[in-house]
């Protein structure tokens, strides 16, 4: 039997910067999940899954002392962003417009999970490769029979966090009905590091800057697409998608990047709209574990990094006489996180269900109207631009 202050469960990015962060306070904590190698260090093939990381998760990172470890060469700052409408609507944010170097950076999941991975060795963090079978207040049974005790545990395990479902926390799900699908593309066109969106009745694609290879300019296409339609494109040998994507993908974009051709393979994940009640005696949920929204404003990972850093800051802050699992403390992280949570939940859930109506009518002429108007505003361009760094 082992016994912690605290067990973060699960060993993604958000997992991993929990258990770092507290490590970094002389906490006595644990990973319990599987170990997997990060996929980085690539050469000139890509993580599938790449990410926009905001300005308060860039912070998050520095504090961790893991930013400096992700090379440079494979971070893209985007200094821009292109929101196109399904008519002739537009905005653009630029980062001078904010007085900010930067607006975002994009990067590999591999690459942040590297660097998280060997800081987490540094610091002595105990990892216990296996995954957990069943759960009761103030320990959890692993598969491989370990008995692990905790004051409190951290849900970093994923949409399907098997430690909320032990558990037994609240937790609602609602099915998009779309397909994010991802791959990287070729681009004739230098992207200039901007990241570009186009929002259309079925779907909604972006462009999100990648460094260039040997083949030339590069982008990660996340493109959010209805179900029926993205099996279609999903069924394609890699030869017919290589000819059938390109054409597709220049019918929304205009030729914006010129000519476009496949460099990896294709992948596709479902999208879902999801909350859970965040905590509970001995229990704390942190990223997808407690919160999915949807990927149109790539906020996912930025929400579940700020939910790992205030949490740690509570717990780092809690009174002497409290654990850290009593309730009147993880209250205060869910109070803290909630309108935060609320806030993108609702944006991006109405901003879907806005571009999802048909391309025609009322609705149709108001949102371009609408991204017509803020083009012509300043300060509003200014406000979304804090809104999207999160600090």
């Amino acid at each position: 039997m082992s016994k912690y202050d605290v067990v973060v469960c699960g060993g993604g990015i958000v997992g991993l910067s929990c258990a770092l962060a507290l490590a970094r306070q002389r906490v006595n904590v644990c990973l319990l999940g599987p170990r997997k190698k990060p996929m980085a260090n690539l050469g000139e093939q890509y993580h599938p899954r790449v990410y926009a990381i905001s300005s308060a998760s860039q912070l998050f990172l520095q504090e961790l002392g893991v930013w400096s470890s992700i090379p440079a060469e494979r971070i893209v700052p985007v200094e821009s962003m292109e929101i196109h409408g399904d008519r002739d609507g537009m905005v653009v944010l630029d980062a001078w417009q904010a007085a900010q170097a930067e607006l975002a950076w994009i990067m590999e999941s591999g690459e942040i999970e590297q660097a998280l991975f060997q800081a987490v060795q540094i610091f002595g963090v105990p990892w216990i490769d296996d995954k957990m079978q069943s759960y009761s207040p103030g320990q959890v049974v692993t598969e491989k029979g370990k008995t692990v005790q905790a004051d409190l545990f951290i849900g970093a395990d994923g949409a399907r966090s098997p430690l909320r479902k032990a558990a037994a926390l609240a937790h609602e799900a609602k099915p998009y009905g779309d397909t994010g699908l991802v791959l990287q593309l070729t681009t004739e066109k230098p992207h200039l590091n901007t990241a570009i969106q186009w929002f259309r009745p079925n779907g909604i694609l972006a462009f999100l800057p990648l460094p260039d290879t040997r083949d030339g300019h590069q982008v990660s296409m996340v493109w959010s697409l209805r179900d029926e339609q993205a099996k279609v494109l999903q069924a394609m040998d890699p030869e017919q998608l290589a000819i059938e994507l390109p054409r597709k993908l220049d019918e929304i974009t205009q030729g914006r990047l010129g000519k476009v051709s496949v460099r990896s393979p294709l992948y596709g994940f479902p999208l879902t709209l999801e909350k859970a009640k965040m905590t509970a005696p001995g229990i704390a949920l942190v990223g997808d574990a407690a919160h999915r929204v949807h990927p149109l404003a790539g906020q996912g990972l930025n929400l579940g990094l700020v939910d790992a850093r205030v949490l740690c800051h509570i717990l780092a802050q809690k009174e002497p006489f409290r654990s850290f699992g009593d309730l009147r403390v993880l209250e205060r992280y869910q109070t803290e996180r909630a309108e935060a949570i609320l806030a993108m939940r609702l944006a991006t859930d109405g901003l879907h269900k806005l571009f999802a109506s048909p391309s025609s009518g009322p609705l149709a002429f108001l949102r371009n109207a609408g991204m017509d108007v803020v083009q012509r505003l300043p300060f509003v361009k200014q406000r979304l631009i804090a809104a999207a760094s999160g600090l």
